[in-house]
């Protein structure tokens, strides 16, 4: 074989004894087509926001209170806060958005735009509909690098509020995990308060795997906070300590009563998910399951500690 030979089947993709070096399983490379962003403008209109909040309190709301036992706190904690903020809670279950929106007051539940991943809520046509119809949802990429992630901040500017849950996706376990800095990040940025929001019961009453609350009327709890405002000249991380320490420090009120939350050292509290051994996940798992039980203890007071 001569050298023009070997440089005909190099050429063709086959070494000196004529067999081709591409597998035969190997599948031809194309240009991989651009996804663009599900539009979720038209949800925002005038028109559509009448017919979701028809849907929100008609529908979504006296279905969420009639198989849940909600017990909502610190409301109060919003009167003279105006939009737009960035409410930030835990997740734990697909109940935990109506319990909020249910429990918002009109004018932050009409100007509530609410955070969904973008590979679940809107990998559908027919999900993304309902998704953006009911709950004003809007696209957001998990790890934060998406094209879609820039729709926070324009909405921000735009007047709207947020609902965003930076643990990033429903726990596994109904413990609360560490929170991601986007949340911080947009508050810093643009200058606009947090509001700390805990959820609990919601992973007993629907966990992972359910699409109906279980029998009985569990009872949930959803606790608002104080609103948590960025500081001149704090960095973002610094923020989103505060911001993950008040959230803690809310959710642990089930447990240790307003109080003994306000003083608990949220390293060592159950809400740190430093507290979460490996070893022991299917307690934590079992613990979180067990149904919440009314307390009797008064309400938060909402003094300055």
């Amino acid at each position: 074989m001569g050298i023009r030979d070997e440089v005909k089947l190099l050429t063709r993709s086959r070494d000196w004894r004529g067999r081709a070096r591409t597998p035969r399983t190997a599948e031809p490379w194309e240009l991989p087509t651009e996804q663009r962003p599900f539009p979720t403008a038209w949800a925002r209109t005038p028109a559509v926001g009448t017919v979701r909040a028809g849907l929100q309190r008609g529908l979504l709301k006296p279905t969420t209170w009639t198989v849940t036992a909600p017990d909502v706190e610190g409301i109060d904690l919003l009167d003279g806060l105006r939009g737009p903020v960035v409410f930030v809670a835990n997740h734990a279950s697909h109940l935990d958005t109506p319990l909020i929106l249910g429990s918002l007051p009109h004018r932050f539940a009409r100007r509530l735009a609410v955070g969904a991943a973008a590979d679940y809520f809107f990998n559908h046509r027919w999900r993304a509909v309902l998704t953006a119809l009911v709950f004003n949802g809007f696209p957001v990429e998990r790890d934060g690098r998406g094209k879609t992630a820039s729709q926070a901040p324009q909405l921000l500017r735009a007047g709207w509020s947020l609902l965003l849950f930076p643990e990033g996706t429903r726990s596994q376990d109904g413990w609360m995990t560490r929170i991601r800095l986007g949340s911080a990040y947009l508050c810093c940025r643009l200058g606009v308060p947090a509001v700390p929001v805990a959820i609990r019961g919601t992973y007993a009453a629907m966990p992972r795997g359910r699409t109906w609350p279980v029998p009985g009327r569990p009872r949930v709890s959803v606790r608002y906070g104080r609103p948590v405002i960025p500081m001149e000249g704090e960095s973002i991380r610094d923020f989103n300590k505060r911001l993950a320490d008040a959230l803690a420090r809310l959710w642990n009120e089930e447990d240790l009563g307003w109080y003994a939350a306000q003083r608990a050292d949220v390293s060592t509290a159950p809400a740190d998910p430093a507290a979460a051994a490996p070893a022991g996940s299917w307690r934590r798992s079992w613990a979180s399951s067990s149904p919440s039980a009314a307390t009797q203890r008064p309400r938060a007071w909402t003094g300055d500690a």
